[in-house]
Parts: structure tokens; sequence; C-alpha cells
């Protein structure tokens, strides 16, 4: 599951970053994070369950689209 975000700079994109660490740590659940300037892909799979796609992902990703909705 890849999802990628655009930011106008790298600052508002790592602050976007920060508040995705802290959902990360509360559900215990870590995506891959690449960040150039303002440009953010988040890919989230399950290592423990094969990379594939699961709940705990899916769960993650609403939790993100409801930052970028604030």
């Amino acid at each position: 599951m890849v999802r990628e975000f655009q930011f106008p700079d790298f600052r508002t994109a790592m602050t976007f970053l920060n508040r995705v660490a802290d959902l990360a740590e509360d559900q215990g659940h870590h995506p891959e994070i690449f960040n150039v300037y303002g440009r953010v892909r988040l890919t989230l799979t399950t290592h423990d369950a094969g990379n594939t796609v699961t709940t705990k992902d899916r769960r993650l990703a609403a939790a993100i689209d409801a930052l970028t909705e604030s």
C-alpha cells in the first residue's frame, strides 16, 4: 500500500512526518518513509505477514488520511 503526498517545502513535510510518527508509535506499526524536499511517499505492509497488506496497514492508512483532511 503506497501513497504519495506533496507539500510546499521540506519543513512542512517533516511536520507531517512527525505526526505520522506519533500515529505509528501509538499503533505499533511503522511505515517505510521516503522524503525529498516536499515530496513524501509512505509504504505500508506487514512484514511478519509476508509483506502483505493487513488490517494493521489499513488502520494506519486511515489515521494518516485523517491527518491530511484536518
